[in-house]
């Protein structure tokens, strides 16, 4: 490890103006409600009913300043790289020779998905680990979400991020470091192991992009299985990514002056890709689910997180093949859920591959314990 450049990286804190509390409240209670749906499922979306209650306990319940102040926990900083200022955590591990890694987030995530990490991964013998597996831990916020800045032109696409990022660690003095993503964050990830920079060892997945250029005729059952949960990802359930593929703008319009807008366009994510048992709230808190979607609220970027969907809108879920280190985690309620034999096809260096027991899509937020264990696990032999 080199010495960071601290003249480049500034001190941030999280801090909420009451006004703005104030303001959704206010706007929570006059909410014009839609007429109920006309099923007995989530078939046509938010049921009506569900919403209600998620937004009377962000008017009367939730409290926004109990995780302002869990935030604000770590040490937070800005640092401006290719004209934007970055915000991301950085926390150090107390154990000498750390194995630096970064967290990326996808969406509807910020840095909030991976709180529940950190602390296990940079200090795990005070969560019952060996010190061996001490990581530095470094967790951005993507262009245009969270606190980070939002880009102003076009072109941040995923190998546009994952430079930044690879600008980032160098900037922090780490010459040698680990990468982990999930949904969008898997994307960037994956570009890093594209790119293979120096100094990045190998990564972590919980989202595959293992599908093949073209789909065989004959299927396994797994293979099947891959191809059906994808037309549902890409059918039933890509409602928000198609508008967010194609008209991002007109998304951010439609939440920017709504919060309960804004509430169930994520609760409805939450609700269809977490392994729950037909409720979110199955397998996220009604708080967890309420942090996510408060900040995107506060820094107001429905539109800014909704264009990598438009700047990346070629993207599939096929390839590339990569040829350095993978570490790989199947959670058996993602969607899409990729076949080992697809998996080893893609990733030709793949050093751990797992099926967990429980867990969906957003896998930090729903089995945190679960995903310290496997990236642990799955980046040791890097530490050689």
């Amino acid at each position: 490890m080199t010495a960071p450049t601290p003249a480049l990286v500034r001190p941030f804190t999280v801090s909420i103006p009451d006004s703005a509390i104030d303001d959704v409240r206010q706007r929570l209670a006059r909410t014009r409600w839609p007429d109920p749906e006309t099923v007995g499922d989530w078939s046509q979306g938010v049921r009506v009913e569900n919403a209600r209650a998620l937004v009377d306990y962000w008017e009367r319940g939730y409290d926004w300043r109990r995780f302002e102040s869990e935030l604000n926990r770590f040490p937070q900083f800005l640092t401006e790289i290719d004209g934007l200022d970055i915000h991301f955590l950085h926390v150090r591990s107390p154990n000498p020779g750390a194995m630096p890694l970064i967290l990326t987030h996808g969406w509807p995530g910020s840095v909030v998905d991976f709180l529940k990490l950190i602390g296990p991964l940079t200090d795990p013998v005070a969560f019952g680990g060996n010190a061996a597996d001490a990581f530095d831990v470094v967790v951005p916020s993507l262009p245009g979400f969270g606190f980070s800045q939002k880009p102003t032109r076009t072109g941040w696409t995923v190998s546009r991020i994952a430079s930044a990022w690879v600008e980032l660690m160098k900037r922090l003095g780490y010459r040698e470091w680990a990468a982990h993503g999930g949904d969008w964050g898997a994307v960037v990830t994956t570009a890093l192991g594209v790119m293979r920079p120096e100094g990045l060892l190998g990564i972590h997945l919980n989202t595959q992009y293992a599908f093949p250029a073209r789909i065989p005729d004959t299927l396994s059952p797994e293979q099947r299985y891959a191809v059906e949960t994808l037309a549902r990802y890409t059918g039933d359930l890509g409602g928000s990514n198609h508008l967010q593929g194609t008209k991002p703008e007109t998304v951010g319009f439609a939440l920017a002056d709504s919060p309960a807008g804004q509430a169930a366009w994520i609760y409805e994510k939450f609700q269809s890709k977490t392994d729950n048992h037909g409720l979110a709230e199955d397998a996220l808190s009604m708080d967890a689910i309420l942090d996510a979607i408060s900040l995107y609220w506060f820094t107001n970027s429905a539109a800014s997180s909704a264009r990598i969907y438009w700047e990346n809108r070629s993207a599939t879920f096929a390839g590339p093949t990569l040829t350095l280190p993978v570490a790989v985690t199947v959670f058996p309620k993602d969607i899409p859920r990729l076949p080992r034999s697809w998996i080893e096809d893609t990733y030709s260096h793949l050093i751990h591959y797992s099926e967990a027991d429980q867990g969906g899509h957003f896998a930090a937020l729903e089995q945190p314990e679960i995903l310290v264990s496997e990236i642990r696990t799955g980046l040791r032999s890097l530490r050689s």
